[in-house]
């Protein structure tokens, strides 16, 4: 059976900036649609205690193939009528090597709802975006994506030779192990993180398809290792340039930076298509391609097709916040809509693009005048205590607690709290003792400087499907899609009988 690829991939991008909504409209348009993979137990936790007000949370929650467990994050988050503004929201427990049952419930539901919402209602493919430095909830999230009918998996932020495997061992209905990085850890020590399908499911597991797994590289090197040194089968690459948004990789060689503090990039650290074209693999690529005749460029230089974020990140099915979009909007129409490749910002060690945007915590002052908490975790590293046993630590906390664990302070500097910024940033920040909310942190690529071109005359919004009509509207472009092997496709789910409980 032959099926086609999408040509443009629209990217998954911070906690719930690419929220189904806006896959959803991609996939509708025939295009890949993404949501962020990224704390989605935090998003569903969240807008669960506002309220649901339009019941499409609940909607997709009734449809989880485990209804007990569907009923108890229900129960555990959901305030009817929404919570009151100033209160904050309900703590979830953080990950860790060994989670409890309540988070790994809850973070299997969570990626299930967000998949369920953007598939429904249409035939298109959908995709979902993980960051492989957030190790510790990805095997839960993975199946909760996979329950839904998840099309595409893509990973970037590390090298993650072992999702592949991974995802073909959960579509086996497999207990599924994966090897966390720990630091510290010596060379004889495994700290694995397992998830037994069958137990989460009570023995009643639904029929899975392997969805394709397509890598987030930044380098030809990259992706011949994942093409040849993966667990499993992967189906293509994303090719990232360092002038995309979100996480960098750093660039080659000792770490210089510009005078005005960014990370120098150089020619080594423009990939080599001709090496990721003689692997004879599909690839799209991403940077700075969210502009009319880039996807023709693209197509020229051998490529299936682009991945955009920018130009989706500010439509209007996105989750930014309203005003913050309009604002930077603003900004582009000014010609001072810039982004920062902070060096420093994410605590995963890897180069963050930040928005500069006043009120936000790309601002120095605000970041200054925020108090250090580590209250959900995702960026947290795992590290060997002397005694064996694992602990876990922040760059972004508080610095005295980080250096009790053994960090260092040259490693807290400049470090942002991304896990509590990015939620902020689409309206789900927390409220802190003070009555004072968690501050945004906008990310985005370099092309926000021309966002103000999409919007028409006498608009001050744009849609995703005129994004898309944008792209694929330059002369010389086929509206379709590129031929190509055929991805698994999705079956009913098998009902799991009333009752069925997942092991505690």
């Amino acid at each position: 059976m032959i099926m086609t690829y999408p040509r443009i991939i629209q990217g998954g991008m911070g906690v719930a900036v690419s929220g189904w909504s806006l896959a959803r409209a991609v996939s509708q348009a025939g295009q890949l649609g993404v949501v962020s993979g990224t704390a989605l137990a935090v998003v569903l936790a969240r807008r669960l205690q506002l309220g649901d007000p339009s019941g499409e949370l609940r909607h997709a929650m009734a449809q989880f193939p485990v209804p007990s467990v569907a009923a108890r994050v229900q129960a555990d988050f959901f305030v009817p009528g929404g919570k009151p503004p100033e209160a904050p929201f309900k703590p979830i427990v953080m990950p860790t090597l060994r989670p409890g049952p309540r988070f790994v419930e809850l973070t299997v539901v969570s990626n299930f709802v967000e998949v369920f919402l953007a598939k429904l209602g249409h035939s298109g493919v959908v995709g979902i975006n993980f960051l492989e430095k957030i190790q510790l909830p990805t095997l839960p999230s993975l199946f909760g994506a996979m329950l839904a009918g998840v099309d595409y998996v893509l990973m970037g932020a590390g090298i993650p030779r072992a999702i592949p495997g991974a995802m073909d061992s959960l579509a086996k209905g497999e207990v599924t192990e994966l090897k966390i990085d720990v630091e510290g850890a010596t060379p004889d020590e495994d700290f694995l993180n397992t998830f037994d399908p069958h137990a989460f499911c009570a023995g009643f597991l639904p029929a899975l398809k392997r969805p394709l797994f397509l890598g987030i590289v930044a380098s030809a090197t990259l992706a011949m290792t994942l093409a040849k040194k993966s667990s499993g089968r992967v189906d293509g690459f994303v090719v990232e340039g360092e002038t995309a948004g979100g996480h960098n990789a750093p660039p080659r060689g000792p770490l210089q930076l510009s005078p005005e503090g960014e990370p120098v990039y150089g020619p080594r650290d423009t990939p080599d298509l001709e090496k990721i074209r003689a692997l004879g693999l599909p690839f799209w690529l991403a940077g700075s391609y969210g502009q009319a005749g880039k996807l023709a460029e693209a197509l020229r230089l051998g490529a299936t097709g682009i991945q955009v974020g920018t130009a989706f990140a500010f439509c209007e099915e996105s989750g930014i916040r309203p005003e913050l979009k309009r604002a930077v909007i603003e900004l582009s129409r000014a010609g001072a809509a810039r982004v920062f490749t902070d060096p420093v910002a994410s605590p995963t060690g890897f180069p963050f693009k930040v928005v500069q945007l006043p009120g936000t915590l790309s601002e120095a002052a605000d970041y200054a005048a925020r108090t250090r908490i580590c209250d959900l975790g995702y960026l947290r590293h795992p590290y060997r205590k002397v005694d064996g046993t694992i602990g876990y630590r922040c760059p972004a906390e508080p610095v005295e607690d980080y250096l009790k664990k053994g960090g260092t302070l040259a490693d807290t500097e400049g470090r942002k709290c991304i896990c509590n910024g990015l939620p902020a940033t689409v309206g789900l920040g927390q409220m802190r003792t003070s009555e004072d909310p968690e501050l945004a942190l906008l990310t985005s690529g370099n092309d926000v400087a021309q966002i103000a071109r999409l919007v028409k005359p006498g608009r001050e919004t744009y849609t995703a499907v005129e994004v898309i009509e944008l792209l694929l509207g330059e002369e010389g472009v086929s509206t379709g899609a590129a031929a190509s092997p055929a991805a698994p496709t999705a079956g009913p789910l098998p009902a799991v009988p009333p009752g069925a409980e997942a092991e505690a």
